[in-house]
Parts: structure tokens; C-alpha cells; sequence
């Protein structure tokens, strides 16, 4: 009788919690297979805790609203947020709160942190870690930051920018993760799908 050769156990499915098309891209990018289902939670902001608890909070809230209707998927949850001299900078109102912000970060040191929360309803695992990086702004006239401000969509950017794209033109460094600025820390993210047995497409 021939002996059958071990059954591979299907990878587990993956599922982005989020409506970043940053995010989006950077998992497609290092060549994961996933969906996306957008949550419909609302971010927290608030300044009675920390940035680190208030993104720890948010990237929480959004996996598990999407868990409960994909029991056996890995929800993979995220928020980033900015802050400057311990205030937490959010999204712009508007394109004059955009250039408000940017104005405030001109020539300064900035902090970006970004929580991840990973679960997996099904085998009651759940694995979350923080990022910070240091981003550095070059000195900003109004006219630098108009003519960035035609170029991308500052709305739904925490800090009313993007590291990618035109980012050199207001960014002088980034100290730390450069994918954690664009919205998530992918060095951190691929060892923790690991342990939930998620990798790259083969």
C-alpha cells in the first residue's frame, strides 16, 4: 500500500482592515495574497491618552468589528497617527487646516507612530506591536507648501502629507521605519503574519 503524502494545510486567508490604499499597496507590494473590507468603526482622537494608546486603540477596534464576520480569516488592523511636541496631529478638516499643519511641521522633528493589531478569531490568537519613526521636515515657505499641496490629496493623511511620492520635496529625514511613515511597518508586519502562518504568495 502506497503511503499518501502529508496534506499541506491551507494558508490562512488574510484580510486588511483598512480603506488606506497606502497600506493596500505596500502588502501587495511584498507579494501577499489578501482581501480588503473596510471597517466602519470611527478613529478615536482624543488628548486624554497617549498617541501610542490612542493608535494601540483604533488599530484594535477596526480588526475586531472585521473578525466577527471572518471567523477563520487573519484581520490585520492598523492606524497611524502624527504628533509634534507630544500633541497628536490628525487629518486635515480641510486644505487650509492641511496648510496649517504643514506650516506648524516646517523645519521641525516630528513623531509618526503606528499600531498593528493582528487576530484570528477562530484560533483565539491575537499578536499587536507599535512603531515610531522620527520624521524631520525641511524649512517650508507658503509657496513650497502650496505647490505640494496641488500634488496630493493631504484629506486622509495623518499630518496632512505622504512620505512617498513627492515626500522629498518637504521631508529632509526620516529616522526609522520609511514604511511606517507611509502607513505600515512592514519590516515588523512580515514577522508577525509568521506567527499566524501567513506569507508571501509562492
Amino acid at each position: 500500500m502506497t503511503a499518501r503524502p502529508p496534506l499541506r494545510r491551507a494558508k490562512p486567508h488574510l484580510i486588511l482592515a483598512s480603506a488606506s490604499p497606502r497600506r493596500r499597496e505596500l502588502l501587495g507590494k511584498a507579494g501577499y495574497k489578501f482581501e480588503v473590507v473596510r471597517p466602519t468603526v470611527t478613529e478615536i482622537l482624543t488628548d486624554w491618552v497617549t498617541i501610542r494608546e490612542t493608535t494601540a486603540w483604533n488599530a484594535m477596534r477596526k480588526a475586531v468589528e472585521v473578525t466577527r464576520a471572518n471567523p477563520a480569516a487573519v484581520i490585520l488592523g492598523a492606524d497611524t497617527l502624527v504628533a509634534l511636541d507630544g500633541a497628536v496631529i490628525g487629518k486635515p478638516r480641510d486644505l487650509a487646516d492641511a496648510t496649517r499643519i504643514l506650516r506648524r511641521l516646517s523645519g521641525r522633528t516630528h513623531e509618526v507612530w503606528t499600531s498593528v493589531f493582528i487576530c484570528q478569531y477562530e484560533t483565539e490568537k491575537m499578536f499587536s506591536f507599535q512603531e515610531l519613526s522620527l520624521v524631520r521636515f525641511r524649512q517650508l515657505d507658503d509657496r513650497t507648501i502650496a505647490s505640494y499641496l496641488a500634488k496630493v490629496s493631504p484629506l486622509d493623511k495623518a499630518g496632512a502629507y505622504a512620505a512617498q511620492g513627492y515626500g522629498t520635496e518637504i521631508i529632509e529625514r526620516i529616522d526609522g521605519s520609511y514604511t511606517n511613515v507611509v502607513g505600515l511597518p512592514m519590516e515588523e508586519t512580515v514577522r508577525a503574519l509568521r506567527v499566524f502562518g501567513v506569507g508571501v504568495m509562492e
